[in-house]
């Protein structure tokens, strides 16, 4: 956990020195970073536009694909997209643009250049673009959250519900002041960051955490997701497939635990970007 930390750290200090812009001024967020979509992360952030879209940096176009030129027949997820390369190995992929040539796109494109229209290509259903960024040295998806310019303020993510798993994979609400039997549980937290203004869309948090009595027993981070042998990994208390975080039920698994005979002091406690934060707190007994 402390070489993450560190590793995040560093990852946090230089990206302090190069903000970006988004790449859809008057574009609704409808899914973000880190969305359970049924059973599987948004390795992205998702815009409704009808608008241009125009590069976050300045970077060197690195790969385009028009959708329906290519000698497969396979529709593409990504419809028509662009790459671009800022250097450093890290790469920002717009995806899911109106079907064009990109004939006027630049090798070289400025911050804020032009790179085409919103559009419904690829497996949208709405028109828009879809932004990610790629670190390659490091072969990990990065949350633009860490990058972009600062989002508008939201409230601090809504803790909807915290539920446990039980040994027999049934899900149960958690007993307020009541009473569970001995055993062992995985504990569900369905949380969601409701932004002030325009988005229609509940979106990720930032982290998720958890304690016990005091004592922490879990802590989520949506901040990166990286790639290893073929497998999405994402750090919870330390890295883990993601396949044992995002399931079909739309919560997120902070930590499995064995609860023994006593009293229970839960808290669970979600934080978005920018700092804010809130909790929520449960008490029960095991027998």
């Amino acid at each position: 956990m402390k070489k993450y930390l560190i590793m995040n750290f560093l990852v946090l200090a230089a990206f302090s020195l190069f903000s970006m812009d988004w790449p859809s001024s008057a574009g609704v967020i409808t899914r973000n970073f880190g969305w359970n979509d049924q059973g599987q992360p948004i390795l992205g952030v998702s815009f409704e536009s009808a608008g241009p879209i125009r590069a976050t940096d300045h970077g060197e176009v690195l790969f385009q694909h028009v959708n329906g030129n290519s000698a497969s027949r396979l529709v593409s997820p990504l419809g028509s997209w662009l790459a671009l390369d800022h250097g450093g190995e890290l790469i920002s992929i717009y995806s899911r643009m109106e079907k064009n040539d990109f004939a006027e796109v630049p090798v070289s494109v400025e911050r804020n250049g032009p790179l085409g229209e919103a559009g419904i290509s690829g497996w949208a259903n709405r028109r828009g673009v879809h932004f990610s960024l790629f670190d390659r040295r490091e072969r990990r998806w990065i949350n633009p959250a860490m990058m972009v310019t600062p989002l508008p303020v939201s409230t601090a993510p809504q803790i909807l519900s915290v539920r446990l798993r039980n040994w027999e994979n049934n899900i149960m609400d958690i007993p307020q002041d009541g009473t569970i039997s001995q055993g062992r549980y995985t504990i569900l937290v369905e949380a969601a960051e409701i932004f002030l203004g325009t988005n229609r869309s509940p979106l990720a948090p930032f982290r998720i955490s958890g304690s016990i009595n005091g004592l922490e027993i879990g802590r989520l981070n949506f901040d990166t997701y990286s790639a290893q042998d073929g497998s999405l990994m994402v750090y919870r208390n330390g890295l883990v497939p993601v396949r044992q975080i995002f399931s079909p039920y739309p919560a997120f698994e902070l930590e499995t635990i064995n609860f023994a005979s006593g009293q229970v002091i839960l808290e669970i406690i979600t934080q978005n970007a920018q700092g804010s934060s809130r909790s929520a707190v449960f008490r029960f007994n095991v027998e």
